[in-house]
């Protein structure tokens, strides 16, 4: 059968609309790293239909615009090195973006133990110049929850503070 001509002009509208959406991720993608939960947020807050976003996001990931490792590597690596995150902050933000655990696991594996403790170190050791504090038990808990807000583990900040005595 042989569809009208009304009936191929409603696709047309249709397939520009998906172009359009597959064309404008493509541009983003290229610019920053994004993961799979963000793209798919971009494509509904754009009015595009869910099956129609999983289409777009399929061609993303085959063309490598969208690949979870580098993005979970970079967001790692960034917010380490600017944001002074530590390891639970880290883990938590990517698990609720939705990233495998054997890819938040791998990206992990950029900290060194050494240097992240140092970071810590030089963290807290700055933060106590600007904190007023009654005594030295005060003064330890509120670095104590200065560093479990950025996401470091708490064993390592009781080890790293009694060190700092």
């Amino acid at each position: 059968m042989e569809k009208t001509a009304s009936q191929q002009e409603e696709k047309q509208p249709e397939r520009n609309r998906n172009s359009e959406a597959l064309n404008r991720a493509m541009a983003l993608c290229s610019k920053t790293e994004y993961c799979i939960s963000d793209i798919r947020q971009k494509l509904e807050s754009w009015g595009l239909e869910s099956d129609k976003a999983e289409d777009v996001i399929a061609i993303l990931i085959k063309e490598n615009f969208i690949n979870e490792e580098r993005y979970a590597g970079a967001f790692v690596r960034d917010k380490y090195r600017y944001n002074k995150w530590g390891r639970v902050k880290l883990i938590s933000h990517l698990r609720a973006k939705g990233i495998p655990s054997g890819i938040i696991d791998s990206a992990m594996s950029f900290l060194d133990d050494g240097e992240y403790r140092q970071m810590i170190k030089d963290m807290l050791l700055s933060h106590r110049k600007s904190i007023k504090a009654k005594n030295q038990y005060d003064l330890k808990g509120k670095l104590l929850r200065y560093g479990l807000s950025k996401g470091f583990e708490s064993s390592l900040l009781y080890d790293i503070l009694n060190d700092m005595e």
